[in-house]
């Protein structure tokens, strides 16, 4: 699927709202779906390239990696600043705040690279703490091949029924997931709190679940 040429760096801003921050304001809104009272996934399982960060890790990354600024970004042998869409810090502390499960689905070619980035990178806490991103999956499936077979691992290591899970990615191609019975939204340009709330209203309505 073609992409913006270039990575996005963590220092560059602009009006669209794509770029990632290095700062989270003092108090983070949460999705609104997570506060109204409907029901919400067992778990929300994410794609990696495009849905969490603005860049490819396998073709915009180059080793070694470093983590600069206390974790909160990511350089690598060039000097590019790597690190996560601007909202999915917030995202991922209001989903354990819910005590719900977080997932992480990607194909890349890079796996340990990812993984890498995973565990370098780190997430504000409220508190002004910070911690691993990596420590906030529960579940992480990294490597090539069909998402399908991510979903059945998944599955198969969280006792999760498919219909009970929701799944973020940027590609049309792995909708494919949802013949297991798994909801896909499909991402247009990186994880938002907007987002969040328009993946969970479908998976409320493709599940039946639109009632307290």
């Amino acid at each position: 699927m073609p992409r913006r040429s270039g990575a996005s760096s963590l220092s560059a801003s602009n009006s669209t709202g794509t770029t990632t921050t290095t700062t989270l304001p003092d108090k983070v809104q949460w999705p609104s779906t997570f506060t109204d009272g409907l029901p919400l996934p067992k778990i929300m399982v994410f794609d990696l390239d495009y849905t969490l960060w603005p860049f490819w890790v396998d073709t915009h990354v180059t080793s070694p990696i470093k983590a600069v600024e206390g974790g909160l970004k990511v350089k690598d042998r060039y000097g590019e600043g790597y690190g996560f869409y601007a909202d999915v810090g917030g995202v991922l502390e209001a989903l354990k705040a819910k005590s719900i499960l977080i997932g992480a689905a990607s194909r890349t070619h890079a796996p340990d690279l990812g993984r890498e980035m995973l565990q370098l990178l780190k997430i504000p806490g409220a508190s002004g703490s910070s911690g691993r991103a990596i420590d906030y999956f529960d579940h992480v499936q990294i490597y090539p091949g069909n998402k399908t077979t991510h979903f059945e691992r998944i599955h198969r290591d969280s006792g999760i029924e498919y219909d009970e899970m929701l799944f973020f990615d940027d590609e049309s191609r792995n909708k494919n997931v949802e013949v297991l019975g798994v909801t896909m939204w499909l991402v247009r340009d990186g994880v938002t709190r907007s987002e969040i709330d328009a993946g969970v209203k479908s998976w409320r309505s493709r599940t039946g679940r639109t009632k307290a």
